[in-house]
């Protein structure tokens, strides 16, 4: 989704916000299966996104959630991802999140809707004029960034542009769009490269040894769920890329003759 689109759902959206109340109930479990569980009710059409993306919110239980609504039937053909795809990757992105233990990216599932079948996630409130080039040097965010470079090469990210970065009133940042994510081709393009190069930290080493030891296991939680998301080209392909990590110790480093970054970068 293109970062204006977000900004305005995030300025003017009906919805935007969970009451105090309520969220104290809302562990990611609770998140997860109000998104998977909840009527949907469309509030509106996100603009100026390469998508069609919607504005929804889910009710189940007397509550209600906002969210996000991606539906594969409005999805871009893409030359180089497969038609119909772009959901699924969304939500795969999501897995790999949570089985690094970062949380990064919001809970998110995939079901029909009112459109059909796409993604759904957990709509985050922020400051829609803060974002990655805003808060880098902020050292209150400097060990999630480093958590998001490493993440976005596992997942081959194609477009961490800038605005992708929202930081909550929470003083947490999330990481959002990644339907164009896990080609079996190397295509990362991102604006985030500050760390490369540099050693990976232990914990987050013991972190992708534990999602590396999941992705080995054939019967995992994990493994089950990237099956109906990703092909096997691309899911071999990211046990490779974990691989690869794993061998360096190090953070990616920008490749000669690629192209980088995306365009435009926020």
């Amino acid at each position: 989704m293109a970062k204006k689109s977000r900004k305005q759902a995030q300025s003017k959206a009906p919805g935007g916000e969970v009451g105090n109340s309520e969220r104290r109930l809302l562990t990611e479990d609770r998140v997860l299966a109000l998104l998977r569980e909840g009527q949907m009710e469309e509030r509106g059409l996100l603009p100026y996104s390469s998508n069609y993306s919607f504005l929804v919110t889910l009710h189940h239980d007397e509550m209600e959630l906002p969210g996000v609504y991606k539906p594969r039937r409005g999805e871009n053909p893409l030359w180089d991802f497969p038609t119909g795809t772009l959901c699924q990757r969304e939500t795969a992105a999501y897995e790999i999140s949570a089985a690094l233990g970062w949380g990064l990216v919001p809970p998110t599932v995939l079901r029909e809707g009112t459109r059909g079948i796409g993604s759904v996630q957990f709509f985050i409130d922020c400051d829609p004029d803060i974002h990655y080039f805003s808060m880098q040097e902020d050292a209150r965010y400097t060990s999630a960034l480093r958590q998001l470079s490493l993440f976005d090469y596992l997942v081959n990210n194609a477009d961490r542009k800038s605005g992708h970065c929202l930081f909550g009133e929470d003083e947490r940042m999330w990481a959002i769009d990644h339907g164009i994510c896990f080609h079996s081709e190397y295509k990362l393009r991102t604006v985030i490269w500050e760390f490369s190069s540099q050693p990976i930290a232990s914990e987050s080493t013991a972190d992708l040894d534990r999602l590396q030891a999941a992705l080995d296991d054939p019967v995992s939680s994990l493994n089950c769920a990237l099956a109906e998301l990703l092909s096997g080209p691309e899911r071999t392909a990211l046990c490779a890329r974990l691989d690869r990590l794993l061998a360096a110790g190090r953070h990616p480093s920008p490749l000669p003759h690629q192209r980088n970054y995306p365009w435009p970068p926020i």
